[in-house]
């Protein structure tokens, strides 16, 4: 009986075997025939999907070195692709080592046929003239045919994004160290919604990156890719000490000398069809160099840019559906400068071991007034101090500013005693004290400078000079004199400062720069001019 059922059993795995190969053998015939149809198919199809992308792309040619269809999976692999731009081929913009195309077999799930692309090894290359070439083009970039030339590479439409091991580069004209991104990484899922059609945005997007030598970029949030004109997004973006020398190229033509210094920051940022955000929620600059250089051939350039950030501000204050805001932003271990080349002699205005906060700063009057402390020595050696709270009101801008600055070993500022008074000083110390406050399209306040132990005239030092400016040195020390409180061996001078700040034609900072520059020079050079005249009136024969 046993010996019955083994036979059974043998002829059954028999039958068995032999159905398994009958099926087998057709299935793998039909694979090495569709290998054999597809290694046959690879270069036409290589050329034609080459053609395909180079009619999407405006502006831009591509080429790909070679392309491996797999029937098994219906994806494909192009490899060495690369882009140039035609106005400017050399070097090419985008090269990928390696570009994979597949069905979204989970998307199938919820009925949906559609792909992933995944990009290896991406380096894009960018340089003055093509970024110019760039901005100036007026075709939009959705109309630059980018998705459309994606497309060309496989038929479906793209729900899964994915860049590995990126690498970016811009390099400026000039002296200056490239901007580098490396280990670019972005992953960008359901970008056709095919899981939801209810969510603003649907799809969930992931960024990294190593930026310049030390920093790190990194973002996560939601996008809808699909919205029209523009993709929107929503969503944490964090930057971590990113190194700010980096950016020479650009600040640079701001009349803005950087060096030196990091940035971090975390906040969130939302560009959505009624709605764009900014929202700072902590920032660090630690031990940046700022010179804002003001010059003669630049000064119309210089006014043309107030005037643009003026109506800027204008125009984003109080605007429905825009929010800049910045939490907190601390500034630590930094100098910053005014450097003034159009006066006889040039003269630069600093502050080192700046220490600084600014907190809860907003174009809306609604988030409530801002408030900012700013420490350090005034030319590397007095102690300064400023506190300012400050808001966008509809009637203009509102702010109230204190400011004291005490113990400046006087001739740090002998450049600006040349440069409006004409003469320089030896020894003495300087301390200077203001309030000023705007309202309604008014400013009011007042300047005291303070001068002790004042000397402007050293006959040893000044031996050398001419005959007239040693006089008038002497004249501008004797009025010193005159305005000295004798008990406490003072020059002080009190002058109030007041105008108007709602010109259409000049911005708020220009104006308060006047009036607190002329309250200024009206207080520490009390008669100089008057007593110049008189003096050489006296010396001549």
């Amino acid at each position: 009986m046993t010996s019955k059922v083994s036979a059974v059993g043998r002829a059954t795995l028999r039958g068995a075997r032999r159905h398994w190969i009958a099926i087998s053998v057709p299935i793998a015939l039909v694979l090495i025939v569709a290998y054999a149809l597809s290694s046959m198919i690879d270069e036409p199809l290589r050329r034609y999907t080459e053609e395909k992308m180079n009619r999407a792309l405006k502006g831009y040619t591509a080429r790909i070195t070679t392309l491996d269809f797999h029937p098994h999976g219906f994806s494909l692999d192009l490899t060495g692709v690369v882009i140039t731009q035609d106005a400017h081929p050399e070097p090419a913009v985008l090269q990928v080592e390696r570009l994979s195309a597949s069905v979204h077999w989970r998307a199938l799930l919820s009925g949906k046929l559609v792909a992933d692309v995944e990009i290896i090894r991406p380096t894009v290359y960018l340089n003055l003239p093509q970024a110019r070439k760039e901005i100036e083009d007026p075709t939009p970039v959705k109309d630059r045919g980018w998705q459309e030339a994606l497309e060309a590479v496989y038929p479906l439409k793209i729900n899964h994004f994915e860049i590995r091991d990126g690498d970016v580069t811009y390099v400026d004209n000039g002296p200056f160290k490239p901007l580098h991104l490396r280990g670019v990484a972005v992953i960008a899922t359901n970008i056709r919604n095919v899981r939801s059609e209810k969510r603003t945005y649907p799809s969930d997007v992931r960024l990294s990156a190593n930026v310049f030598e030390s920093g790190r970029l990194s973002a996560d949030g939601a996008a809808d890719f699909l919205a029209d004109p523009t993709p929107t997004f929503r969503g944490r973006v964090d930057l971590e000490h990113i190194e700010l020398d980096y950016f020479k190229p650009i600040t640079n033509r701001y009349n803005l000398q950087v060096n030196k210094g990091a940035l971090s920051a975390s906040g969130e940022v939302e560009y959505g069809q009624d709605m764009k955000t900014v929202d700072l929620r902590t920032g660090t600059v630690d031990g940046v160099q700022i010179d804002y250089l003001h010059t003669a051939p630049t000064a119309a350039v210089e006014a043309e840019r107030r005037a643009e950030a003026k109506e800027t501000a204008k125009a984003v204050s109080n605007k429905p559906g825009l929010l800049f805001r910045i939490g907190e932003l601390r500034v630590t271990k930094s100098t910053v400068a005014y450097v003034n080349k159009v006066t006889t002699p040039p003269y630069r205005v600093f502050l080192t071991d700046l220490d600084g906060t600014v907190a809860n700063l907003s174009n809306h009057e609604v988030q409530g007034p801002a408030a900012a402390k700013v420490t350090g020595k005034f030319m590397g050696s007095g102690s300064a101090v400023a506190e300012a709270t400050f808001k966008t009101e509809k009637a203009g801008p509102a702010f109230d500013v204190a400011i004291r600055i005490e113990d400046v070993d006087v001739p740090t500022m002998n450049d600006l005693f040349r440069a409006y008074g004409r003469f320089d000083t030896v020894a003495g110390e300087f301390d200077f004290y203001s309030e000023l406050s705007a309202r309604n399209g008014a400013i009011t306040g007042y300047v005291k400078p303070l001068f002790r132990d004042m000397q402007v005239y050293d006959s040893a030092q000044d031996k050398h000079k001419p005959v007239v400016r040693k006089m008038y040195e002497k004249i501008v020390s004797g009025v010193s004199k005159l305005l000295e409180n004798r008990k406490r061996e003072q020059v002080a001078t009190r002058t109030q400062v007041s105008g108007r700040i709602d010109n259409p034609q000049v911005s708020v900072m220009e104006t308060v720069s006047r009036l607190v520059e002329n309250a200024f020079f009206k207080a520490i050079l009390p008669g100089f001019d008057l007593e110049l005249a008189r003096g050489s009136r006296a010396a001549r024969p």
